[in-house]
């Protein structure tokens, strides 16, 4: 897969927005990594994405807990922070397998912290600091990961 693109974020209701549009352009099954150091932003887009789908709460990170379950009808959006995570071997012990489904959106802050046991991403995003906002490197790992972009660059520029 050789899909990517780059956003450019200013703010942080922009990072919120950019969220409601990838949540709009997702699609049950699909995988997104989120990474960046702290305070990039990783949660902030979760919001706008868990929000998208009509969630009126707080959205967190689950950075204790490592995943907070959302229901939406069918859908379910499962939030991963593994930032806490000592070992990948861990999330076997969780039954991570359980989370990821045809009915299931699963987002996953610190990917890396689960190598060698979280299936592939269909969607990496990375998050780093551009001056006083931030950019997304967005790359596709699927064919489901390039429909996803696709669409979300449509409705970004839209």
């Amino acid at each position: 897969m050789t899909a990517a693109a780059t956003f450019s974020v200013p703010d942080e209701a922009a990072m919120v927005r950019l969220g409601a549009l990838l949540g709009a352009a997702s699609q049950p099954g699909a995988v997104v990594y989120l990474c960046g150091g702290l305070g990039m932003g990783k949660t902030t887009l979760s919001r706008g994405l868990v929000q998208s789908f009509g969630h009126r709460g707080a959205v967190k990170s689950p950075t204790y807990t490592l995943v907070e379950p959302y229901q939406f009808g069918e859908l379910e959006v499962f939030h991963f922070d593994l930032y806490r995570l000592a070992d990948p071997a861990e999330l076997e012990f969780m039954g991570i397998w359980d989370y990821f489904g045809p009915h299931s959106l699963c987002l996953v802050e610190w990917p890396e912290r689960g190598a060698g046991v979280l299936p592939r991403a269909d969607l990496a995003i990375t998050i780093t600091a551009a001056g006083s906002g931030r950019s997304l490197q967005v790359q596709a790992g699927s064919d489901v990961g390039e429909h996803i972009l696709a669409r979300w660059q449509s409705a970004a520029r839209a």
